[in-house]
């Protein structure tokens, strides 16, 4: 007879996300992850693989269903620059939670592993990719619509704005002060007008 899984694995999934995303990946055991999650070790290899694949699961989860589906959301239901501003405020508003200055868990793992490990940086590459493809398309529909400056170069504004993020989101760990990083979000919108 097989064995049977007796714990909700995407939920544990979820659990393991959680606490690589604000511990990061060298700080957190393998007992922290047996703790968070109510499975105990053997399942978790059994289940995941070592402490790295369970890592790479949970970037690939949070990539997947957090940040994807964060910007198709923005993109379908906001106007340009709301539809920015709104990714701003995404990371700000954690600041306001209790515990909740994580940051982002892409820049954190770009932070502590992607210079030493290149399956980690391709990841983080292809989402800070996207996130660019995506400020670049709500730049050239502001300036489409007469909302953003049309004289100015959409690759160049989707770098800055992209960088500005990057930055916003390394000061929500270490400085999260919400009238300096609403002037960072508010500095970039005025920037692509």
């Amino acid at each position: 007879m097989p064995w049977e899984k007796r714990f909700d694995v995407d939920q544990t999934l979820v659990r393991a996300m959680e606490v690589f995303w604000s511990h990061g990946y060298e700080a957190t055991s393998m007992q922290d992850l047996v703790d968070a999650t109510g499975v105990n070790r053997a399942s978790l290899y059994a289940t995941y693989g070592d402490k790295r694949e369970l890592f790479l699961t949970a970037l690939k989860r949070y990539d997947g269903k957090v940040r994807q589906r964060l910007l198709d959301e923005l993109a379908r239901t906001l106007p340009p620059a709301e539809a920015i501003g709104a990714v701003f405020d995404k990371f700000i508003d954690q600041t306001r939670a209790p515990g909740g200055n994580w940051g982002c868990f892409i820049v954190n793992t770009a932070l502590e592993l992607a210079a030493h490990d290149r399956e980690i940086a391709e990841l983080v590459n292809i989402a800070q990719d996207e996130i660019e493809g995506f400020f670049l398309a709500m730049i050239r529909k502001g300036q489409q619509a007469g909302r953003f400056d049309a004289s100015r170069d959409a690759n160049v504004l989707a770098h800055q704005t992209l960088a500005s993020l990057l930055g916003l989101l390394v000061m929500i760990r270490s400085r999260p002060d919400q009238d300096y990083l609403d002037a960072v979000r508010d500095g970039v919108l005025k920037s692509l007008d």
